[in-house]
């Protein structure tokens, strides 16, 4: 904001998330507004902002812009898509240790006098990688320096491209993966034909106490399949990371499911990963709302960060 603040006029109004009656109301002349990710970006919110030229967001993902609506009246979304690939890939590293060593957990929430618990190394497991994002070729390396043997599926990624051998990683076909792996991590990008994509069909072939973590929108899990393997031992520990309000509710057949952890969201929730993502929204921001349109000249610029 600082940095902002030397080359733009910056207003800093978080209370503005979630009051967007007053946003339209003192956001008319706004010409770049960083936005949090509760509030979404729909056309007849830009309706009422005919100056914007640049919407910023500091998560990774945009499925809550409109950005076919952006498109249109030539407004600029930036987001930092990679800031967080590292964080995730270290997010799903450490819970795959948690769940392979449960005993540190118990350890760690005092309970001292528990009975010691059997644990299992990474080194000569078999990882299933689930979805071949960013941050799983971050964590195909980290992986790989433990010794792990991987194998791999992506539904929009041949087996035959050659990023599965430049990764290591075996591609196999989805049956294969839940039979053969020790462990799954799901970092699949979510889109509304994968809802359900973890379904019966997938966990009945899991190789029996199987352990799986995920980065991943739980919509791609089906609730009655996850909790079905989890209560009778296909599935033996879960960890998902930010998982919808809806997903453990009291109809939900997860609740109070003992070996199914959620976390709110931590995999991305780290000091490096806001620093990149501030510094490339704020540069990018700048750009976007300095650079005059074709065949007019600037206006005085203004941003208003939302955070």
């Amino acid at each position: 904001m600082a940095w902002l603040q030397t080359r733009h006029s910056v207003e800093y109004r978080p209370e503005l998330a979630d009051d967007l009656v007053a946003l339209r109301k003192l956001a008319y002349k706004t010409r770049g507004i960083v936005f949090p990710r509760q509030t979404f970006v729909t056309r007849e919110l830009l309706n009422f902002l005919p100056m914007l030229r640049a919407v910023g967001r500091l998560s990774a993902g945009i499925d809550n812009t409109d950005l076919e609506a952006c498109k249109e009246r030539d407004i600029t979304v930036v987001h930092a898509s990679s800031a967080n690939v590292r964080s995730n890939a270290e997010y799903l590293l450490g819970s795959l240790l948690l769940l392979y060593r449960r005993g540190v957990v118990s350890a760690m929430m005092g309970r001292r006098h528990a009975g010691v618990q059997m644990g299992r190394e990474l080194h000569g497991s078999t990882i299933g990688i689930l979805g071949l994002t960013p941050t799983a070729r971050m964590l195909a390396g980290m992986l790989h320096g433990l010794g792990v043997r991987l194998i791999g599926y992506d539904p929009a990624v041949h087996h035959t491209a050659p990023i599965w051998e430049r990764l290591r990683i075996a591609p196999v076909s989805l049956p294969e993966l839940a039979s053969q792996a020790d462990a799954v991590s799901v970092q699949m990008l979510y889109a509304t034909r994968f809802k359900g994509f973890v379904n019966d069909k997938l966990l009945a072939a899991c190789k029996p106490g199987q352990l799986w973590v995920g980065i991943s929108r739980s919509s791609l899990f089906d609730q009655g399949a996850l909790a079905a393997a989890l209560c009778d031992g296909r599935i033996e520990a879960c960890i998902l990371d930010g998982a919808e309000a809806n997903f453990m509710a009291d109809t939900s057949p997860l609740k109070d499911l003992k070996n199914l952890f959620l976390t709110p969201r931590l995999g991305s929730h780290t000091h490096e990963a806001r620093l990149r993502s501030s510094w490339y929204v704020a540069h990018r921001l700048h750009e976007a709302i300095t650079a005059p349109p074709s065949g007019t000249q600037d206006a005085t610029s203004g941003a208003r960060v939302v955070p």
